[in-house]
């Protein structure tokens, strides 16, 4: 069993993927090509803002982000502890320090009261400037963004969305990564939108970013007169080598059709199949919150703290049931942040799931036969 069935995803799309790739290698433009635009659009308006742009991977897309806002050194950016690292890896890339902030046991997003009491107590320290909050959609589920928001507003924070776990979520119809003043999310290949390599895209209302993501993304150059050949060539400011190649933009079209068409409903379904099979099997099963619609990049249950979690998991792996634990760590005791004031965090709730998470195989190709095997081998080993 794959724990994402991406062979079975590309069996079904493969004559829509095999055409796109031969399309673009026949063009042989394999930079910057008509798909990437086409791309783009298609995804703003499926969003619900203004302006898409592409670039390489989600943890160029938090970067440049960052870079865009102007988060650098002296900035505190407020993280969730239990995340992947580019969520907080990207504000210190700038400069700026992560304060890691406990998130909810429920939903596993950041919690809004901790944050507001952990930016309470960065402001009265007064070592550095409160200036910006990463909420991550994490496991699919789009964070608490009502509260956030009102945290942000009343301190004057920038609130960026990472939705490299969340796209295609919502909140009562309003979609991920529309929620944060910059959102970004990633196309990597597990990803609930992924492609065939790395990839990602940051989204913004503002023009002005929005030029400015631009002009990162490409070494810095001036985007302010796109008819000048030699503008390409006018570097304004220094930027990365951040694009998503026509080739992967190309196989993302069709796939995007396919997520939106039925992969989001059938995943779903796939979900609840594990939450009735496992409601009363000694588990906790994800929540999804009232008027949250969950991409489920994956589905991540609670085992008993008295459970042997490596013991279950090296069994699953015997049935041929790959389950995977993320994260194992949490964000302020890795070695990276270690002797820094990122380390210093109070997150209990963070340091419990840690010990305790488990993430099953889910994917919209999943049959009922398969999650049918996987809960029954997990309730036997429980």
């Amino acid at each position: 069993m794959q724990f994402r069935d991406l062979p079975k995803q590309y069996e079904v799309l493969k004559s829509q993927i095999d055409e796109a790739m031969i399309r673009v290698a026949s063009s042989a433009r394999f930079i910057s090509g008509p798909e990437v635009k086409e791309l783009e659009k298609s995804l703003a308006d499926y969003v619900g803002v203004k302006h898409c742009i592409t670039c390489a991977n989600g943890t160029d897309a938090i970067t440049i982000a960052m870079r865009a806002m102007g988060v650098g050194k002296g900035d505190a950016v407020f993280v969730p502890d239990f995340t992947f690292f580019s969520s907080g890896e990207c504000p210190a890339d700038e400069g700026a320090t992560p304060i890691f902030v406990d998130v909810d046991e429920e939903t596993f997003n950041i919690d809004p009261v901790k944050l507001e009491e952990t930016v309470k107590r960065i402001i009265a320290e007064g070592k550095y400037k409160a200036r910006a909050v990463v909420a991550v959609d994490l496991f699919g589920q789009p964070a608490d963004y009502e509260a956030i928001r009102t945290v942000c507003d009343k301190y004057g924070l920038l609130l960026m969305e990472d939705a490299a776990q969340g796209f295609g979520g919502n909140i009562n119809g309003k979609m991920a990564c529309s929620f944060g003043d910059i959102a970004t999310t990633s196309f990597f290949p597990a990803k609930p939108l992924g492609c065939y390599g790395d990839g990602g895209a940051i989204f913004t209302d503002s023009d002005e970013w929005a030029d400015l993501i631009r002009s990162i993304c490409v070494h810095g150059k001036d985007t302010g007169n796109p008819d000048d050949p030699n503008a390409k060539y006018n570097n304004i400011r220094i930027g990365k080598n951040s694009r998503l190649d026509t080739i992967q933009a190309a196989i993302l079209i069709p796939k995007f059709k396919a997520f939106t068409d039925y992969e989001l409903d059938d995943i779903n379904r796939v979900a609840s199949w594990y939450t009735e099979g496992l409601k009363d099997a000694g588990v906790v099963t994800p929540k999804i919150s009232d008027g949250y619609y969950s991409s489920w990049a994956q589905y991540t249950i609670k085992l008993p703290e008295s459970s042997d979690r490596k013991m279950i998991q090296s069994k699953l792996k015997e049935y041929g049931i790959p389950a995977m634990v993320y994260y194992a760590k949490p964000m302020h005791l890795q070695g990276a942040f270690k002797d820094t004031d990122s380390a210093m965090a109070d997150c209990p709730i963070t340091e419990k799931l840690c010990k305790t998470v488990l993430s099953l195989p889910i994917d919209p190709y999943k049959t009922r036969e398969e999650i049918d095997l996987v809960i029954s081998k997990l309730r036997g080993l429980l």
